[in-house]
């Protein structure tokens, strides 16, 4: 059976991804289990999850400080939809 424009979409957008930086894990076992992705730089952690095709997708962009800050780094950029606009985000808008 012949994957849909979307999904070959999604796949080039993944591999894109990976080219910017990203590591991605599956969270669960199974060939089409959740994916979750991380890219660390000196400015920035970025964090993304990859629930499927469907709106089960989201990323967080925190800015990275010197010092401890208390609760954790705090979300500077968020996006949520579907797969290919969270990936499309994270490839082409939020610079490593």
């Amino acid at each position: 059976m012949a994957e849909s424009p979307e999904l070959a979409a999604a796949k080039r957008l993944l591999d894109a991804a990976k080219d910017r930086g990203f590591i991605f894990e599956r969270i669960a076992v199974g060939e089409d289990a959740p994916l979750r992705g991380f890219r660390e730089s000196t400015g920035w952690l970025d964090e993304v999850y990859i629930g499927g095709m469907s709106s089960r997708c989201s990323a967080a962009r925190r800015r990275r400080y010197s010092l401890v800050v208390p609760g954790g780094l705090p979300v500077t950029q968020r996006v949520s939809g579907n797969a290919l606009e969270v990936l499309h985000t994270v490839v082409f808008d939020w610079e490593p």
